[in-house]
């Protein structure tokens, strides 16, 4: 690949990276009311759209700037670490190896959903010393991450914007 070529691609990267960070922590706090728990969508779709137009490094990178930033402004949890990043990186290293946006919205729901609610455990017990359950966050991150990856979903469908976040 050419010079010229290698850095509009990067430049192409950095600039939606720092689009969707913004989205992510600007938007992080809206919540939707379901079965009781609060889902809060738009970082799980901001991680599908990430993970598949940026892949998994630059996803995970986002994920992890908008945790940091909305954690700094205080709207967001330590919890949104593990959650999200692990979403974003199973959700872009599907998309990378099948180039299926269904994959990656699996791969969101499973990372975030499961693993990430797992790995959120240690995280309330011991570091914010909350007495939970293992088992605890599932429901409520598959939710969010269910709403979040569905909305991405439609929105990758959509041929127009598809094009356009992946030339």
């Amino acid at each position: 690949m050419e010079v010229s070529k290698v850095k509009s691609e990067a430049t192409r990267k950095l600039v939606l990276s720092g689009i969707l960070i913004a989205i992510a922590t600007v938007l992080g706090t809206f919540s939707i009311p379901i079965l009781g728990a609060k889902a809060s969508p738009i970082q799980h779709l901001i991680n599908v759209i990430s993970g598949v137009t940026l892949g998994p490094v630059y996803g995970l990178l986002c994920a992890f700037v908008s945790s940091l930033l909305r954690n700094i402004l205080g709207t967001g949890s330590i919890l949104a670490f593990p959650g999200s990043m692990v979403g974003v990186l199973l959700a872009g290293l599907l998309y990378k190896k099948f180039k299926k946006v269904e994959l990656a919205v699996i791969g969101e729901v499973v990372g975030t959903g499961i693993i990430g609610a797992l790995l959120a455990y240690p995280l309330a017990a011991f570091v914010l010393g909350r007495e939970v359950a293992l088992f605890v966050y599932i429901v409520p991150f598959s939710l969010s991450s269910i709403v979040g990856s569905l909305i991405a979903y439609i929105i990758l469908k959509i041929k127009v914007i598809r094009e356009f976040l992946l030339k």
